[in-house]
């Protein structure tokens, strides 16, 4: 175990601090009826100009975009790309130009190219999307050299210290994290290039990634050996891009951008996985006021029993709590059949102006619910808000918008009527706005 890692492995304590905020329920209301997505394609809301720019899957592929003015709470949509593909992974995420118009990029769920963008011409006026763009990943030498190229996922950040390069990652070639870069706002781009994989290279390894930055000169990315229903053991690890390099968590450098790629083990361990504590899987990851990093993640000792985890870094030591039991997985597994996705948690969102916040979704009573957990010392004791109760419907993957200022806390999420599989869903996209 890394021993700058403080693990308070206290969760009755924890549970025995929690208490209720305020006996009401909150107020939510509906962004759409009819849209879906995923938690590895983000960010998949932001806030622009007092607007809420987010999207979804519709049930028939539909990629749609949508604006919710935080004034008058008008909700204006847009189709991105009409029926692409059903299949939640292909979700929208979002980023600003330099001249405050908005890029959509979105990815089928296979395929060697599946990769798209739009562009606002009018800031964050979504009815002003352009036409999609097909984007080329790879060139024939990458594609002999990676056979097995299986697009998926969008994560597209700008950095203003590297004037204003536009960085997108995903996993693509060979199953593993990419990442590749335009300087002229996506007009073009570079080609991938893969930054984390495992040796001897084995193309049905696929680590799962999630990233953040505030937009100025750092990239935060947490990752796992791959995924929790194929290895064995599954560890959380954690890295940051800057200036041309990687780097763990205290600033010893990994690789940069010409020695890539490097493998899981190189980079700072979260979690190490066991076979007691479980396979893990991770959720969100932000930074505090001082730009230190925060993560979310689970930790399953079975499939029916998801542990939600808070890991936060103070500049020279890991604090590592664990929050509550989140209960099993949300599909709903057909009569006779069995689970697909037996690690699909309700999942959580760590407030990326407030990283004391958490938003996050568990099974209480047969039904996932979301609910608000505040904390103040790090983790080790939490209050709670119920944001919804005794629903007859599953309220599961909940998101905080990126960009806000942090006047305005938002949070979205997917409510399920039908959800079998990640191509089998019926369900609809709900916010709530805390006072």
């Amino acid at each position: 175990m890394n021993r700058n890692l403080l693990v308070l492995c206290l969760p009755c304590l924890a549970v025995l601090a929690l208490s209720s905020c305020s006996p009401k329920i909150a107020q939510s209301a509906y962004l759409t009826d009819d849209g879906a997505w995923c938690w590895f394609s983000d960010p998949r809301a932001i806030i622009h100009d007092e607007e809420v720019i987010t999207g979804w899957v519709k049930a028939d592929g539909t990629i749609e975009a949508a604006s919710l003015n935080l004034d008058n709470n008008k909700i204006t949509t847009k189709d991105l790309y009409p029926d692409l593909q059903s299949d939640d992974h292909d979700n929208p995420a979002f980023v600003e130009t330099a001249e405050g118009n908005i890029i959509a990029t979105y990815t089928t769920h296979s395929g060697p190219d599946g990769f798209f963008i739009n562009t606002t011409s009018k800031g964050g006026d979504v009815s002003s999307f352009s036409k999609a763009e097909q984007i080329y990943l790879l060139d024939s030498t990458q594609l002999e050299e990676f056979p097995k190229v299986h697009v998926t996922y969008a994560n597209p950040y700008r950095l203003e210290a590297e004037d204003g390069r536009l960085y997108c990652f995903g996993r693509w070639t060979g199953y593993k994290p990419n990442v590749m870069w335009s300087d002229d706002d996506g007009e073009s781009w570079t080609k991938s290039k893969v930054f984390i994989t495992n040796y001897p290279f084995d193309p049905n390894n696929r680590p799962y990634a999630k990233y953040y930055s505030d937009g100025k000169s750092r990239i935060h990315i947490i990752f796992t050996d791959g995924h929790p229903r194929v290895e064995p053991t599954n560890s959380v690890y954690y890295a940051y891009y800057e200036n041309g390099a990687f780097y763990r968590a205290d600033g010893t450098q990994i690789a940069d951008m010409n020695t890539i790629p490097f493998e899981p083990k190189d980079a700072t361990v979260i979690y190490q996985s066991t076979e007691t504590e479980g396979r893990a899987w991770i959720a969100d990851v932000a930074a505090d006021e001082q730009g230190n990093p925060v993560i979310l993640y689970t930790r399953s000792p079975s499939e029916t029993d998801h542990r939600y985890w808070y890991a936060k870094y103070d500049g020279r030591k890991w604090f590592n709590t664990e929050m509550v039991a989140a209960g099993k997985w949300f599909p709903q597994t057909q009569e006779g059949k069995t689970e697909r996705e037996p690690h699909y948690f309700g999942n959580l969102t760590v407030n990326p102006n407030n990283t004391n916040v958490v938003y996050l979704s568990r099974e209480i009573n047969d039904v996932f619910e979301i609910e608000r957990w505040e904390t103040k010392n790090n983790g080790l004791t939490w209050k709670s808000q119920a944001i919804t109760k005794d629903s007859q419907l599953d309220n599961i993957r909940p998101y905080i918008p990126r960009n806000g200022d942090g006047d305005t806390e938002i949070v979205l999420w997917m409510e399920n009527e039908k959800y079998i599989h990640y191509t089998n869903y019926k369900t609809a996209i709900r916010y709530y706005r805390h006072k």
